[in-house]
């Protein structure tokens, strides 16, 4: 199947923040007109974690999210130090800062793009077990409770819409795939 054929002719920075930039994009459509498109650049992209406890349950991180205006649950997650730095090493140093806990080997689960509409955000997602306790090292600012619930109890929250962050939807469900078959 042939794709139309769509072109950025200009990208303007009308925004820069400390991880993500903000630009308008200016495109050219297959018919010739011009449209402008909002884009934003996600500098250094981001690591998340399923930390599994010894019986089982998951350790969950429930955080304000200042753009819901509401607490969430989710999973621990964070952006890299360095768009060069391995994924796997920002989620040990997250499982670690946000749940106070640490996981000598972590197992890759899924690679997923966030909100490919307009960013270009990308996050890797691992598995932790066998958890060594550590501490909790929260960055300045940053306010967390930590729970742990039953893959069950999970999986119902995000049906019934209670969770609806979509790397923790989408780790939770590739985690259940394959690990609960």
């Amino acid at each position: 199947m042939e794709q139309t054929l769509i072109k950025r002719v200009k990208r303007v920075l009308e925004h820069e923040g400390s991880i993500l930039d903000f630009y308008s994009d200016y495109m050219e459509l297959p018919d010739g007109k011009t449209e402008k498109w909002d884009y934003v650049e996600h500098r250094k992209g981001a690591a998340a974690v399923v930390p599994v406890l010894p019986d089982g349950r998951i350790l969950m991180v429930r955080q304000y999210r200042n753009a819901l205006e509401r607490f969430t649950l989710e999973i621990p997650a964070g952006s890299r130090d360095s768009a060069t730095e391995p994924t796997v090493e920002c989620a040990s140093r997250e499982l670690e800062e946000e749940t106070g806990y640490r996981c000598e080997h972590l197992e890759f689960l899924l690679s997923l793009r966030t909100t490919v509409a307009f960013c270009n955000e990308m996050v890797d997602v691992y598995v932790a077990q066998n958890l060594i306790p550590s501490q909790q090292h929260l960055d300045e600012g940053e306010f967390i409770d930590l729970e742990a619930h039953t893959l069950e109890e999970l999986c119902e929250q995000i049906y019934q819409g209670v969770i609806q962050d979509g790397k923790t939807v989408a780790a939770i469900m590739a985690y259940k795939n394959k690990y609960q078959r």
